[in-house]
């Protein structure tokens, strides 16, 4: 079994902060997560001046500013994107960044991004996933939102560009924050894989680690997470994101999780309890004592554990 590959989403949790941002992935490697995702955008070309807010959006900002000046508070500049990386670096855990628009997509690819990532908005944005295929290599693919005939429309697009289907990986997503337990269906992921043949895995918005542990028992390559340092902290999505301790302990149950379902499949003992079969099994025993000859019956032999010498 692969190891699955576990992306600590920051998004926009660091607040427009430089600072925090950096916080940010000292608790990502404290976790021990392969990589922490940032989102790479220009406001001006994600959303209009006026575009309303989701309704999540609105619940978890105290303001009335409109989606775009949210979003605007929220860019990375090119330096603070270099800074990032440099500090990825100097604590072992690997930058990625989502880039919602072709010229965020051509920058990264700039810095030395080479894993690109479809944010589930721009599933069905033909223009922008032709330019992601044709300059990175490596792609995954959220899917939030998207019926099955979306999501195998953009994966299609992507294989006529060039991109192999063994660098291609399909995220089951719902995006609303947070994720209701009943309108999860992480079955979906599985009817995914079926159907079109590719690796695939969850991104996560629900509460808690349950889902993307269970994601990690049915087959998934790939699990993505929100975090923030904390839930508290004024920002669209601190509400339905892990804080550091709980982002440790989705590592280690995904890592466990990995032993776990990693055996050899058939019904056999393993080593570790070989040892256990002499105690826990019985053996034939006389109840009493028994002349030769005699019958043996319930009444004078029966099966206990035996004493080991």
């Amino acid at each position: 079994m692969k190891k699955t590959i576990i992306i600590a989403e920051a998004g926009v949790n660091h607040n427009g902060d430089i600072e925090k941002a950096k916080e940010l992935i000292d608790a990502a490697a404290a976790a021990k997560v392969d990589y922490v995702k940032f989102q790479t955008f220009k406001a001006n070309k994600l959303v209009t001046q006026n575009s309303k807010k989701a309704d999540y959006q609105v619940e978890n900002t105290s303001d009335n500013s409109s989606q775009f000046d949210m979003l605007k508070k929220l860019e990375l500049t090119r330096q603070m994107h270099l800074d990032l990386i440099a500090h990825c670096k100097k604590k072992n855990v690997k930058f990625l960044s989502t880039g919602f628009d072709i010229d965020s997509l051509l920058f990264l690819k700039e810095i030395g991004i080479e894993l690109a990532k479809v944010p589930s908005g721009e599933l069905t944005n033909l223009p922008y996933l032709r330019a992601m295929a044709q300059n990175f290599k490596k792609i995954i693919v959220s899917t939030g939102m998207a019926s099955m005939e979306e999501v195998e429309a953009a994966v299609n697009v992507i294989l006529e560009c060039g991109v192999l289907k063994d660098n291609i990986t399909v995220l089951h997503c719902n995006t609303e924050y947070p994720t209701p337990m009943k309108d999860v269906n992480l079955l979906a992921m599985l009817d995914i894989k079926r159907k079109l043949g590719v690796d695939i895995g969850y991104s996560d918005h629900t509460l808690g680690i349950e889902v993307p542990v269970a994601a990690t028992a049915l087959g998934a390559t790939v699990i993505e997470k929100h975090f923030t340092l904390d839930r508290t902290l004024p920002g669209p999505d601190h509400r339905a994101s892990l804080e550091p301790d709980e982002l440790k302990d989705m590592v280690q149950s995904i890592r466990n999780i990995e032993f776990a379902i990693s055996g050899s499949g058939i019904k056999e003992p393993s080593p570790s309890e070989l040892k256990n079969k002499p105690v826990a099994r019985k053996s034939i025993v006389a109840l009493t004592s028994i002349k030769k000859g005699e019958e043996l019956t319930i009444h004078n032999i029966g099966v206990k554990r035996l004493v080991q010498e």
